[in-house]
């Protein structure tokens, strides 16, 4: 009996350990491709912005969204380092800092996904509605807003300079572990509550423009493609203008966003209610909690006509 329990126990161990390593190779698999593609929409995005005459209003706000999206897998990087246990323990500057960054990423990653549908919304009101007044604001309007989501959630995000302590080879019922080196300590109550409710006004807030802004395209949608209906002749098989293709190009993006947020949301949620999270579980919160930000840009180039002819110039020049 002693013989098959641990033979059991070992093969557990075995089949526990090879899941690990799967998890392990899935994250830096994601990272990978998830950095490559957003460095691609970054330097398109940035060169639009900057070099062409006319930019599109969206041009700053996807950069920027691949700029949040390139720092947040950076932080990924390291930390996923750290929980596949990396032999250098980190110190708490080194805690604090990617813990900061990675959480104010997260935080600003929803503003901008939220700014590109409101923008995107306002590209495609008619003439006469109410949005159109907002098609001739000058870009530095755009600049300006952006900068005002980094400050902002760079500063409700503070308490993580306080509340990340560095922790490697200690276990308490007082610290929630974030990596293997790094853990989070029960702050003051007052800056807890007021940490919460920042974060809950400003993710309702932009929940409720996210949803009103999609609501107003789906609208749009709707009667564009009544209309062509009754132009287009029933012999010719209706295309989607390139307009409709980007338009459901956001939606879907604004769709898997909205699933990924209340799916990090909830296992967040229960990890802090136990105040206690596993190596395994926390891998699998980091692998599914990142895909947004490794899929978006994939979306988004797939609806870039330029990069795509750029890329198979690239591919068939190598190959």
């Amino acid at each position: 009996m002693a013989k098959i329990f641990t033979f059991n126990s070992t093969n557990m161990k075995k089949n526990r350990l090879s899941s690990f390593i799967d998890i392990r190779n899935a994250i830096f698999s994601e990272v990978a491709i998830g950095i490559l593609a957003n460095t691609i929409l970054l330097l398109f995005h940035a060169h639009n912005f900057l070099l062409e005459h006319r930019p599109k209003s969206t041009d700053l706000t996807i950069g920027n969204l691949a700029l949040i999206h390139i720092v947040m897998l950076l932080t990924v990087a390291f930390m996923a380092t750290d929980t596949f246990g990396s032999q250098k323990t980190w110190d708490d500057i080194q805690c604090k800092l990617v813990v900061y960054l990675y959480s104010s990423m997260r935080g600003l990653s929803i503003c901008a996904t939220c700014l590109l549908s409101v923008l995107w919304a306002i590209t495609l009101s008619p003439r006469n509605s109410r949005l159109a007044k907002f098609k001739l604001r000058p870009s530095h309007h755009n600049l300006y807003c952006t900068l005002f989501l980094w400050v902002f959630n760079m500063f409700i995000n503070g308490s993580f300079l306080l509340s990340t302590i560095a922790t490697p080879n200690v276990t308490s019922a007082h610290l929630l572990r974030v990596t293997e080196s790094c853990s989070l300590r029960p702050v003051i109550h007052f800056l807890r509550y007021v940490q919460f409710v920042l974060r809950t006004i400003q993710d309702i807030c932009l929940l409720g423009l996210m949803a009103l802004s999609s609501g107003y395209m789906v609208t749009l949608l709707y009667r564009h493609k009544r209309q062509t209906q009754h132009l287009q002749s029933t012999k010719l098989s209706p295309k989607a203008s390139p307009g409709e293709r980007a338009t459901q190009t956001i939606l879907f993006l604004m769709s898997f966003f909205v699933v990924m947020y209340f799916w990090d949301i909830t296992v967040s949620w229960f990890s802090r209610m136990l105040w206690d999270i596993d190596s395994v579980r926390m891998c699998v919160q980091m692998l599914v909690g990142n895909g947004y930000a490794s899929i978006s840009p994939l979306v988004l180039i797939s609806t870039e006509k330029r990069i795509i002819k750029v890329l198979k110039y690239i591919w068939v020049r190598w190959h």
